[in-house]
């Protein structure tokens, strides 16, 4: 009988060895609900077992990291353990960015477990159940910071076999503990600049990722300035990072290495830097740096798509887009009295909008995964593209003038208006349309698509499918607008006087586009892009020649087909081969103008040191937006007596052709294009953003702010 209840109890006790370990309940600590979980369902004698801090924390509240950034307290636990057991450090879990106000914090939101290894006895015995008690304190704040702590325990059984995992936490703990930073060969070095703080970081795990955010978290607060944003250098096997050097670069005594977590593509790893060059592969040579946003109020999608869909309604306004109000006005005046037809128009040109805006997006978001940094309207920073659109635009100039035909002519519009050659002509404007639309920046585009460049591929193109949608709303809801069709005369002969009387505003068109290449490319591409034109001409006479031989019987293939190679040639002279830059512009000052110079990081912080006002102007000479602030607000003698006044410092900020520390700057404050233009005052760190529209009155007023903020 002795025998049986012994069995009997080791029976029991093996039982209770593969039971669940107990916890107690969770603890509300005001804003936490907090409690310990284990990995395992029991610990053997000498074994570890991880017992994670698990905080499921309020929404809109947050807790810290074990570097919680410019303010805030990490996360604390105090073991109470029974003699000969011990406990670890906190694994970390992989930090987000908690913005607050003009600070930058580490931390946590929604849920969390921390794990700890706890390490057994190999005098611990089979059988017994273990209390493991921890005093947790944290600070978790919102708009204000509430000190809270629990105490918590947890039962464990000690285990004679290796033991099952636990069959609630087990899979969740196991999951922190593979999130969590850990090296992973990579090689970094740091090197402190006058520029700044470079990290630089190589190795296999940073092949092929997405490095767009990546973003380092020091284990040491005071080694970096948190708040600053990070520019990316991206190499073909790493990357550099440009930080703001905190109080120990500055005041204090320079660390000898830099330690902390490496976030980027979705994965975490644990670095630590060596003073030195940069490890090979960490920056391609002359690779451009791309912002890293700073963190801040997201837009969301659905705030950036109605922000995209207002800036397009707004972009039909620019004065970039008249020119392509002269097609679409020609095309609904051919089709007013065919509703059907009109309508076919209408989303036949909405198509081509669509199509263009995604395609020019698409190509945008590669270029910048690629490690370019580029922004909206860049097609127009490459002198090639903008002298082939001049002859385009000067090709469908012509058109209108009627040296040659494409398609259905306007007085034969009532019995073709729905014909295949009448859909690609609407196409073709509305994808004309977007192109010479894109150097524009339009009220709402600027932050919506600031926003959405930092977003994935899919995200940021529902924006770009929002922006298109608005351009191309009027032209084609008036398509579908029976009523307003009505009012418009029917087809005649005043058609063609009124499509020829539209060749103009193109022609206006072509001359600007020819003012920017002269801009870029100097008094060289001006006479390339002039014997282009010229060319062209003669091949658009010979092609409406051969139309007029074809339409008296004769045969006109000769002359067509030396028609399409002038055509052919002329294009071939603007495209090849490439342009060099201008000449150097004189920098002397005329009379009654603003001193301007040439825009750096380098001359921003010098002014600013010297206690100066600083405007900073961020244009291009392909944005009409810019060229007409140009004119109004600064070559005025309003504006320059407020420089004069004011003793501001006037850089200018030119991104007529590719520049990636503009392309970086404007990164930095959420824009993906110009204008943009920044004030700095004397005394506070950052800069106010002004209007897009600007008038001499307000350039003044913000100068008047700057001096005495």
């Amino acid at each position: 009988m002795t025998r049986f209840v012994a069995r009997a109890l080791a029976v029991l006790a093996v039982a209770a060895a593969f039971a669940l370990p107990a916890a107690a309940a969770p603890v509300q600590t005001g804003h936490i609900e907090a409690e310990l979980v284990a990995r395992d369902a029991g610990v053997t004698p000498g074994g570890t077992v991880h017992v994670a801090l698990r905080q499921k924390i309020q929404k809109g509240w947050h807790t810290y990291w074990r570097n919680s950034g410019d303010s805030g307290e990490a996360t604390q636990i105090r073991w109470t353990l029974p003699p000969g057991w011990a406990a670890g450090e906190i694994i970390w879990a992989p930090p987000s960015r908690q913005p607050t106000g003009p600070l930058m914090n580490y931390g946590y939101k929604g849920e969390v477990l921390l794990p700890v290894a706890i390490t057994a006895p190999t005098s611990a015995r089979p059988g017994d159940i273990i209390t493991l008690k921890a005093a947790a304190a944290f600070l978790v704040c919102e708009d204000i910071c509430v000190p809270e702590d629990a105490v918590l325990t947890l039962d464990l059984p000690v285990v004679a076999a290796p033991p099952q995992p636990d069959a609630r936490w087990g899979a969740a703990v196991t999951k922190a503990l593979d999130a969590a930073p850990k090296p992973a060969g990579l090689t970094a070095t740091f090197s402190k600049t006058e520029a700044g703080l470079k990290l630089a970081i190589a190795g296999a795990p940073l092949k092929g990722v997405d490095q767009s955010q990546a973003y380092f978290y020091p284990f040491k607060g005071t080694v970096i300035d948190h708040a600053k944003p990070q520019a990316i250098e991206r190499g073909p096997e790493g990357l550099t990072l440009s930080l703001t050097p905190g109080y120990d670069f500055t005041q204090g005594a320079p660390p000898a290495a830099l330690d902390g977590v490496l976030s980027v593509g979705g994965e975490a790893y644990e670095l630590t830097a060596a003073e030195g060059p940069p490890p090979t592969g960490s920056s391609g040579l002359g690779a451009p740096p791309v912002e890293t946003p700073a963190a801040g109020p997201s837009l969301g999608l659905a705030l950036a798509f109605v922000y995209a869909l207002l800036g397009g309604l707004v972009l039909n306004l620019m004065p970039c887009v008249f020119p392509i109000l002269a097609m679409k006005a020609t095309s609904l005046a051919g089709h007013a009295h065919e509703q059907s037809a009109a309508r076919a128009q209408g989303l036949a040109f909405l198509a081509g909008v669509l199509a263009t805006f995604l395609a020019l997006a698409g190509v945008l978001i590669a270029i910048r995964a690629g490690g370019s940094a580029v922004g909206w309207g860049f097609q127009l920073q490459s002198p090639v593209v903008v002298a082939a659109l001049a002859l385009l635009m000067l090709g469908v100039a012509l058109n209108l003038s009627g040296l040659f035909e494409v398609g259905t002519s306007l007085q034969g519009v009532g019995t073709g208006l729905a014909s295949k050659q009448g859909l690609a002509g609407a196409f073709f404007t509305g994808a004309l349309a977007v192109v010479v639309a894109a150097p524009c920046t339009a009220p709402f585009m600027g932050p919506a698509l600031g926003w959405a460049l930092t977003q994935s591929a899919p995200v940021a193109l529902a924006v770009f499918l929002g922006l298109g949608l608005g351009f191309a709303a009027p032209f084609t809801l008036a398509a579908f607008a029976p009523g307003l069709l009505a009012r418009l005369p029917k087809p005649g002969p005043w058609m063609e006087t009124f499509k020829n009387l539209m060749a103009f505003p193109m022609y206006g068109a072509v001359a600007w586009l020819v003012w920017v290449l002269t801009v870029q490319a100097g008094e060289m591409g001006l006479a390339r892009v002039l014997a282009a034109a010229v060319v062209l001409a003669l091949a658009a006479w010979v092609l409406g020649l051969a139309q007029r031989r074809q339409a008296t019987g004769g045969k006109p293939l000769a002359l067509a087909v030396t028609g399409a190679v002038l055509a052919v040639g002329a294009f071939l002279l603007v495209l090849v081969p490439a342009y060099g830059a201008p000449a150097t512009a004189s920098t002397e000052v005329a009379a009654g103008a603003i001193p301007e110079a040439v825009y750096s990081p380098e001359a921003v912080a010098q002014a600013r040191a010297a206690g100066k006002p600083v405007f900073v102007n961020f244009t291009a000479a392909w944005c009409v937006t810019c060229q007409v602030n140009e004119k109004v607000a600064f070559a005025t003698a309003e504006a320059a007596e407020a420089f004069t006044r004011t003793g501001a410092v006037y850089l200018k900020a030119d991104w007529t052709r590719k520049d990636a520390v503009i392309a970086a700057e404007l990164a930095r404050h959420g824009r993906a294009g110009v204008p943009l233009y920044l004030v700095y005052g004397v005394k506070s760190p950052d800069p106010k953003i002004l209007p897009q529209f600007l008038t001499p009155a307000m350039v003044a007023k913000a100068l008047e702010t700057a001096k005495s903020s």
